[in-house]
């Protein structure tokens, strides 16, 4: 059975939800999953798992969020070869060429890691509605597909 380890950053639990869509996924395609919120999470946790995900929000103009730093800094630490991740992530479009970056950011340190993209970056205006419930369900599904 497949692992995943999907880790959310949130404040207005925009992406807490985008991190239990995903999870409800990953369960229904099979998968053994933990969630857990990013300041509660070692990054080298992810070596011990089949697929990681990170759902962080991008704070003010362009920021990481402040409860991440530790984990962003220490994946430049961890090896994810053979790994497969995902990047999804809530922002508000108001924030123009700012917006959702922090998505970009984390998956340019999972690559960096040596883990392999296993879908599209996604990036959702605000709360999820169910158009990005689909979008979070495929994405869910190629990572499984990857990953095997």
């Amino acid at each position: 059975m497949a692992t995943a380890h999907v880790v959310f950053a949130t404040i207005t639990g925009n992406n807490e939800d985008i991190a239990d869509i995903i999870t409800e996924k990953l369960e229904q395609l099979g998968v053994d999953v933990t969630e857990s919120e990013i300041s509660q999470t070692d990054a080298d946790s992810l070596e011990k798992t089949d697929i990681a995900v990170i759902c962080p929000y991008t704070y003010d103009e362009g920021q990481l969020p402040e409860e991440g730093m530790d984990f962003y800094d220490d994946l430049q630490d961890v090896d994810l070869s053979g790994k497969v991740y995902g990047v999804a992530g809530s922002g508000d479009t108001f924030y123009g060429d700012d917006f959702c970056v922090a998505v970009d950011a984390f998956g340019k340190a999972l690559k960096d890691a040596g883990a392999a993209q296993g879908a599209d970056n996604v990036k959702i205006n605000l709360e999820p509605e169910d158009d990005d419930i689909k979008t979070l369900d495929a994405f869910a599904e190629k990572l499984v597909k990857q990953a095997k």
